[in-house]
């Protein structure tokens, strides 16, 4: 992710890491789930433990629509497409060197 943000902004991350000046020259980055980077964003700010909840809550009812694990190799147009995806040899060769790069 090469996101960047305005200098010394203060954002609201779903990413798995962070360190100084990731995402921006002395941003403040929080991170945070799926919900609480939705409610932030709804509210605009981070919330309190009370607006949290109540938004939460609201968010909860719709969970059996809104949450989905994304199980590619369980989707017939996901593998059918994939089976047809032809990687150029010189490609294949060249990450192949990179990777054995990376890994030494």
């Amino acid at each position: 992710n090469q996101a960047r943000v305005a200098d010394k902004a203060t954002v609201v991350s779903t990413s798995t890491r962070n360190f100084p000046n990731r995402l921006g020259q002395g941003a403040n980055v929080y991170l945070a789930s799926a919900e609480l980077a939705a409610i932030a964003a709804i509210l605009g700010k981070l919330p309190t433990k009370a607006e949290y909840m109540e938004l939460y809550t609201s968010l909860n009812k719709q969970k059996d629509t809104t949450y989905s694990y994304l199980n590619f190799d369980q989707y017939d147009n996901f593998t059918s497409k994939a089976d047809t995806i032809s990687i150029d040899a010189q490609v294949q060769s060249d990450a192949k060197k990179s990777y054995a790069a990376f890994i030494a």
